[in-house]
């Protein structure tokens, strides 16, 4: 380290990508701060009691597919810091007004069984040999822009992650059980289900996930994902410093490098003198799309759904046929308040009993809005819920309601209630955030942006700022 810095490097942002970004740089014998606006580290995965006192509830992200699947985080000691991971019985279920529901096993076999003969081939087809080899195809995925490592699991994805959702959906199944399962999937894009590429590709992603390492959820809330990597950043001799709102780059120290886990937006906005105009300009056209309204509810007993495998799931899916979920995704992308929103859901207390007090439990419950929006969702939510689970509002003994607004005052880096870093269509996978062959780099040489609005992308697994970081080394 050159005497005239303080730190070798400093990171603008305490989610998981600027914690894996600090844990890579220490790793290195770097000396390393991490600086955030909240009193809190964690960005997108913290824990906290909504409700009632006893009932600890994720504040935004919970179920973690690529958390636990993640090659870096499985590469940290993470469990020596207390983290846990913990599998409900049925990772994901989707139910139907007929009172059935499309079930997400671990096993590919099992979940194709429920199918009828010409789906259940289909089914296996499409996710039995990617699922086998998931973990080489995510180190694919994960790693720079060059020449794949194992391309014949890459052919065999992409072909399955070209179309768009809707058009894979009808191509490959005839029952609609089928379909449902794979458009709820999809619609974690944050896309109308119709765009080519990423909605395909985000959905089978997910799904192979699920049948290669599950969906998880951190003991104890999110937050304890937060409070290992934190944990093992501090071990290596790291510094975190909390409750510091960075309005311009030349209020830190001097450093050889920084790292920002913030939007390009704001990377513009804080190191603007720094950076080229026509660079600057870039960042800011960076889109952001549809935000999100979430509850959170404590329960008196469990949701009574009319599925009985909804009852075991940890995630649950609430949107009825293909159909109905396109319409609902469109919307929210169209500037429409849908009228039957589609849901994601989460039931962390089932599997995991610290949740909430004996006996109680919690619920987790958002949908898809257009960005910035402050309208009440929570009757058009729960009247989709007691439309799979009657006599869910008996259940409720308290709620706390977030909209877009409300999410982006509680953390900048979700823009218009938009949580998954940036419009993730097919344009903007290439062009995280601008179009490059090295998207963690600036025209700066020592400033880099690690957030989720770079590749990968969205999505509790650090491997940007990990990227972020191996290239910071490179250049200091």
């Amino acid at each position: 380290m050159s005497k005239s810095v303080e730190y070798d490097s400093v990171v603008i942002g305490s989610g998981p990508n600027g914690l894996a970004a600090g844990i890579r740089l220490a790793q290195a014998g770097q000396s390393v701060l991490i600086v955030e606006s909240h009193r809190l580290p964690g960005g997108g995965a913290r824990t906290a009691e909504l409700t009632l006192p006893g009932f600890h509830h994720d504040v935004c992200s919970a179920i973690h597919p690529m958390g636990v699947a993640s090659p870096y985080f499985q590469s940290l000691p993470l469990a020596e810091y207390g983290l846990e991971w913990i599998h409900p019985e049925v990772p994901l279920a989707h139910p139907f007004d007929d009172g059935s529901a499309a079930v997400m096993h671990r096993s590919v076999e099992e979940t194709a069984a429920q199918f009828d003969e010409a789906t259940a081939a289909a089914y296996r087809l499409a996710f039995g040999y990617p699922s086998r080899h998931f973990d080489q195809l995510l180190e694919d995925i994960f790693a720079p822009p060059g020449i794949p490592k194992h391309p014949i699991i890459g052919a065999q994805f992409g072909l399955r992650a070209l179309p768009a959702a809707l058009d894979a959906a009808r191509l490959w199944f005839s029952d609609e059980r089928a379909r449902g399962l794979l458009a709820g999937n999809a619609a974690h894009s944050v896309l109308p289900l119709d765009r080519i590429l990423a909605t395909n590709a985000i959905g089978v992603l997910l799904m192979l996930a699920g049948h290669a390492h599950g969906w998880p959820v951190a003991k104890g809330g999110s937050a304890n994902i937060v409070k290992a990597l934190v944990a093992h950043f501090e071990s290596l001799g790291g510094k975190l410093q909390t409750g510091w709102k960075v309005e311009s780059i030349n209020e830190l120290p001097k450093a050889n490098a920084y790292l920002f886990d913030t939007p390009p937006s704001a990377l513009s906005r804080i190191a603007g003198e720094r950076l080229p105009s026509l660079y600057r300009a870039k960042l800011e056209k960076f889109r952001h799309g549809p935000g999100i309204f979430k509850i959170d509810y404590a329960l008196d007993a469990p949701v009574p759904w009319t599925a009985d495998a909804c009852r075991k799931a940890g995630t649950v899916h609430v949107g009825g046929t293909i159909d109905e979920i396109v319409v609902s995704e469109r919307d929210a992308w169209e500037g429409i308040h849908t009228e039957k929103p589609f849901l994601l859901t989460a039931q962390q207390s089932l599997c995991d009993p610290t949740r909430a007090p004996e006996g109680k439990h919690t619920f987790w419950a958002y949908c898809h809005v257009p960005p910035g929006s402050t309208i009440d969702m929570t009757e058009r939510m729960e009247s989709q819920i007691e439309r799979f689970a009657p006599g869910f509002r008996d259940v409720v003994l308290d709620r706390h309601t977030m909209n877009c607004a409300d999410y982006e005052r509680y953390n900048p880096n979700l823009i218009g209630g938009d949580i998954v870093g940036g419009v993730a269509d097919w344009r903007q996978l290439i062009t995280r955030p601008v179009v490059s062959l090295k998207p963690h780099l600036t025209p700066a040489e020592d400033i880099f942006l690690c957030s989720s609005s770079t590749p990968p992308g969205g999505g509790v697994h650090g491997m940007c700022g990990f990227r972020a970081a191996e290239e910071a080394l490179k250049n200091i």
